[in-house]
C-alpha cells in the first residue's frame, strides 16, 4: 500500500512505518517531514500524492488529503472530560483509537470506531537496574502539571525525569530513542504518574526493556500494567512504598521487570499492531 501519513507522534510513527508499505510523509510547509528520523519513508507534497489511503491525525490534515483518497482518522488523545463529543462525531469514515479507555470516554456518535492498541519496536531486554533510582518520562512537565502528575514526582525521589522541557524541573532533558532506552535501563524502577492521559508509549517501552513499573491506576494503565510487573494503585503512598522496596531489592526488581517484559511482548508487540492496522486499512480501501 501507498500510505499518506503526517509525522505527528514520533514514537507511534516509528512503529507504524515498520509495516513494509510505502510511506509518504508531507514535508514543509505541509508538515515536518521525517525530521531526521531514519525511517524507510519519503517526504512529499500532499497535493501531488497518489496514495491508496491516508492516515490523518489532526483535523487540519483532512483538507490536505487529495480528493478520492480514502481516509482513516487516528485519535491519540483522551478527551478533556468523560463523554466529550469528538469533533468527528457523526462522520461517515473510520476513527481509530489507540486505547479502549479513549474509545470508552469519547462520544463519537454514529462514527465507526476501531481500537488498535499500541505496538512497540522491541528495544530488547536492556535492563540492568544498576542505579538505585527511579525514572520517569514526561514531556513538558511544567505546562502539563497535575495532568501528568508533575506534582507527585518529588515523592518518588530519587527520580530522574526525562523528556522535553524537563530541565525546568531539574530533569535530564530530551534524548533520542536509543539513548533514552539505555538511560532508562540503568535505573531500577520506572514510575508512571499521569492522572489523565492516553497510554504513554514510554511506559510500554520501559516494560519492553524489562523495568519494573510503578503506576497510577488511571486511564489505560490499569489494563497495561499487571500487579506482578511492579505496583499499580490510586494510593500514592502505596506506590511510593513499592518504589522504595524495589530500589532497595534489586533481585525483586529484576523479577518484576521480567514479568513486565513478558506482558509487554504479549500485549503490545509489533506484529499484532501491524496486522491490525493492515486489516483496517484494507477494509477502508475496500
Amino acid at each position: 500500500m501507498k500510505i499518506l501519513l503526517w509525522h505527528m507522534h514520533g514514537s507511534w510513527t516509528h512503529s507504524f512505518v515498520q509495516g513494509g508499505h510505502e510511506y509518504l510523509v508531507p514535508g514543509p510547509p505541509h508538515g515536518i517531514g521525517l525530521a531526521g528520523r531514519p525511517w524507510d519513508a519519503r517526504e512529499v507534497d500532499p497535493s501531488e500524492v497518489d496514495a491508496d489511503v491516508a492516515v490523518v491525525q489532526r483535523l487540519e490534515e483532512l483538507s490536505q488529503v487529495p480528493s478520492g483518497i480514502p481516509v482513516v482518522y487516528l485519535e491519540h488523545n483522551t478527551p478533556s472530560r468523560p463523554a466529550q463529543e469528538h469533533p468527528l462525531a457523526g462522520w461517515d469514515g473510520t476513527l481509530v483509537h489507540v486505547t479502549h479507555f479513549n474509545d470508552l470516554m469519547w462520544d463519537c456518535g454514529t462514527t465507526r470506531t476501531v481500537v488498535i492498541e499500541h505496538g512497540v519496536v522491541d528495544p530488547g531486554p536492556l535492563y540492568t537496574g544498576e542505579l538505585p533510582r527511579a525514572a520517569a518520562v514526561i514531556n513538558e512537565p511544567v505546562r502539563r502539571g497535575r495532568i501528568v502528575g508533575t506534582d507527585l514526582l518529588p515523592r518518588f525521589d530519587p527520580v530522574d525525569v526525562f523528556g522535553m522541557g524537563t530541565e525546568e524541573i531539574g530533569g535530564m532533558g530530551d534524548h533520542g530513542l536509543q539513548a533514552l532506552h539505555r538511560e532508562l535501563a540503568r535505573r531500577r524502577v520506572y514510575v508512571h504518574t499521569p492522572r489523565w492521559t492516553s497510554l504513554g508509549l514510554s511506559l510500554l517501552e520501559a516494560m519492553h526493556i524489562g523495568m519494573p513499573v510503578v503506576a497510577l491506576a488511571s486511564t489505560e494503565a490499569i489494563r497495561a500494567v499487571p500487579p506482578e510487573a511492579g505496583a499499580i494503585s490510586t494510593n500514592v503512598d502505596e506506590l511510593v512504598a513499592a518504589t522504595r522496596e524495589l530500589i532497595a531489592d534489586p533481585v525483586l526488581a529484576q523479577e518484576k521487570g521480567r514479568r513486565a517484559r513478558e506482558t509487554a511482548l504479549a500485549r503490545y508487540g509489533l506484529d499484532a499492531f501491524l496486522r491490525n492496522w493492515d486489516a483496517t486499512l484494507k477494509e477502508v480501501i475496500g
